[in-house]
């Protein structure tokens, strides 16, 4: 097996929409196609990938650092003892001369191309990625449905406390039973009103909606909210602080009793392992929301999960921020807790299969070998003319 050709580009997911620290108006992201010279029905095997959303597109670092080393190795420097595709030793070509520390996009890049390595090498075998994994990396029994959440609930413009009700109500018509919705873009009072005009979609219970600060509140304001919040039993309490500010989290942890979610913009297993350490966060209740697409890849991830269980985590409290097919096969192999879904935001990149149906808050997942790009048509259409 040899990698031919590797291609790079970037698709809009801009929207309207804010949290409570960034707008999406400007918002893209990577995409890649790598080419390989394994032929099947005619044409090479290709696979995909691309960043999650949160994050901008990595060009700069793809096109100078990452895509010329992956081209430029050995052929057989790639491969395991089998001769087959090891996209763990891919990552370690691509991350070779590069310091430690300072993580920022370069685990984007790393991630977008960690993922095409995926696809491709459970494509070449002729598995879907999960069953793929799971043969690999898990125990052989992945999940047959994964459990999802449906995360909305942003500002925009002109949006009412009806529409933010029309916007959940159609969540539940989607077949999920559980929800999210963004807090801190507003002042505690209005978020109070919006919280609670949700939880008379959910018919009061409160543990079916989780709530999503995107990292923005000091701990003065974190502990404020957690005691206004506290009585309604939510679902979890998420990013409440900086992520990396361990010692907020820590504090918010001994004072909230609630479930604490976090991860989503720590991008290492060093900066997962400092969460793990001093965050605060406990292994009976909290979650990790690590997104390995924007980490370093699956490849990162799997050390992450190790370093979960030498700290007594169970696999179960993970759920993948992003909202996409990647963390979705990743959580039926490894058997984690969940997975994110977005079901009306950052197209064409987000979402799941086209025909997938969620039932009770679950999803199964596509046969189609890889992740399966290829049954998410609007999508797949702009992956293939990366290369065709």
């Amino acid at each position: 097996m040899k990698i031919t050709a590797a291609y790079e580009g970037v698709v809009p997911i801009r929207s309207s929409i804010r949290n409570a620290w960034i707008d999406f108006s400007a918002m893209d992201c990577s995409i890649v196609a790598i080419v390989s010279d394994v032929i099947r029905d005619g044409k090479p095997v290709v696979g995909y990938g691309f960043n999650s959303n949160g994050r901008y597109s990595a060009g700069e670092i793809l096109r100078r650092r990452i895509l010329p080393r992956l081209m430029d190795a050995e052929p057989d420097s790639l491969l395991d003892e089998r001769g087959e595709l090891d996209p763990t030793k891919a990552w370690e070509v691509m991350m070779r001369n590069e310091k430690p520390g300072g993580h920022g996009e370069r685990s984007v890049a790393v991630g977008v191309v960690d993922m095409a390595l995926f696809d491709l090498a459970s494509k070449i075998a002729g598995r879907p990625l999960y069953r793929w994994l799971s043969e690999r990396y898990g125990d052989g029994r992945p999940d047959d449905s994964v459990f999802v959440y449906a995360a909305g609930g942003y500002y925009a413009p002109g949006k009412t406390l009806a529409d933010l009700r029309d916007e959940m109500s159609g969540f539940l018509d989607l077949g999920y039973d559980v929800v999210k919705m963004k807090i801190g873009g507003a002042d505690l009072p209005e978020d109070l009103r919006r919280i609670e005009a949700v939880l008379d979609v959910l018919d009061g219970d409160g543990s079916r909606l989780a709530v999503d600060v995107n990292g923005r509140f000091d701990l003065a304001t974190a502990l404020e909210y957690g005691r206004a919040i506290e009585p309604y039993g939510l679902f979890w309490y998420e990013e409440i602080g900086d992520p990396l500010d361990y010692q907020l989290n820590a504090v918010v942890a001994e004072h909230y009793s609630g479930r604490i979610a976090t991860g989503e913009n720590l991008f290492s297993l060093q900066d997962a392992r400092n969460l793990i350490r001093y965050g605060g966060l406990r292994p009976d209740r909290d979650v990790i929301q690590v997104d390995p697409a924007l980490s370093y890849g699956l490849t990162e991830y799997l050390r992450i999960q190790d370093m979960l269980r030498d700290h007594g985590w169970s696999s179960r409290r993970c759920i993948p921020h992003g909202g996409h097919q990647f963390s979705l096969h990743i959580a039926a192999a490894l058997g984690l807790g969940g997975n994110e879904s977005y079901p009306e935001e950052f197209q064409p990149t987000g979402g799941f299969a086209d025909n997938a149906v969620v039932e009770k808050s679950r999803v199964g997942l596509t046969e189609i070998p890889g992740i399966g790009f290829e049954g998410k048509a609007a999508f797949y259409k702009v992956l293939r003319d990366l290369h065709v």
